[in-house]
């Protein structure tokens, strides 16, 4: 190991020495700097160099993530769609035995398959009540429909029997009318059945039998646009509301089922502009 030519006791007073050495030129050189650049005054302040802006990092580009594994089913889905697509364009622009024969063949197997997936739709509908077609709406078996419309008839007539307290019904014909003549003993049995009044309106004067009580026209078939008889219109008299219920001979299950849906809220938003408003006094 080699020694320093100077021992410890000078070698530290020397290295404080050079230290002060290095102070002294500092500010000897900082107050040369001054005196040279005096025509700035006293008080200059000088603005540190501005640092070296470093380029803004870009942000990472998202990397796009791999699509999600597919469903093994859906991929043999696609094929298959595709494989019988082919087959058939195939048949269909060189129709050889073999090329039709293939493409049937494979047909046949997709056919297979969908009366498969059918039948096992079938049996978890009569095992699920709520997923069955059957039970929802109007029923297709006979019986039970002859039970629904039964059940439907008894709803609607207490209905029309709270509708007839305060509407009434008009009825416009004319006495040359064989259809009014044909739809008049319907309307006078429903008046009886179902309690809603039938106002009679005749359109040229004449009588109506089984309505004895017919009124002339007014004017309220012109306001009303009644070109075409036998017509039925419900009427509230003391609103003066008049919403039509339909033209020529209906059966007294058309006029209970029109009846039901006219008169509720659901039923007059179908068609708001139907509804006109006469004064009927």
């Amino acid at each position: 190991m080699k020694r320093s030519a100077f021992p410890s006791s000078v070698r530290l007073p020397l290295a404080l020495a050079l230290l002060l050495g290095a102070g002294v030129a500092s500010a000897q050189d900082a107050a040369a700097r001054y005196w040279s650049d005096s025509w700035r005054g006293w008080h200059f302040y000088e603005d540190p160099p501005a640092a070296e802006h470093e380029p803004p990092t870009l942000p990472e580009q998202a990397v796009p993530l791999a699509p999600a594994s597919r469903a093994p089913e859906l991929v043999e889905f696609e094929r298959l769609q595709k494989t019988l697509e082919d087959t058939r364009n195939i048949a269909i622009m060189r129709p050889t035995e073999a090329n039709v024969r293939r493409y049937m063949e494979l047909e046949s197997q997709v056919v297979a398959r969908a009366s498969y997936f059918a039948d096992v739709a079938q049996r978890v509908a009569w095992a699920t009540p709520e997923l069955d077609p059957t039970l929802q709406g109007r029923p297709v078996n006979a019986k039970a429909l002859e039970v629904f419309e039964q059940t439907q008839q008894a709803g609607r007539s207490r209905a029309i029997a709270d509708l007839g307290k305060d509407h009434v019904l008009l009825f416009f014909y004319r006495s040359d009318c064989p259809y009014c003549h044909a739809f008049a003993p319907s309307l006078a049995a429903f008046q009886a059945r179902h309690g809603v009044q039938v106002v009679a309106v005749s359109m040229d004067g004449g009588p109506m039998p089984g309505f004895p009580e017919a009124r002339p026209d007014n004017g309220i078939a012109t306001t009303l646009k009644v070109t075409q008889v036998p017509a039925i219109f419900l009427a509230q008299p003391f609103t003066g509301r008049i919403t039509p219920i339909g033209f020529g001979v209906l059966s007294e299950s058309q006029l209970l089922e029109r009846l039901a849906i006219v008169s509720t809220p659901q039923g007059e938003a179908m068609l708001p502009s139907a509804t006109r408003q006469i004064d009927l006094r």
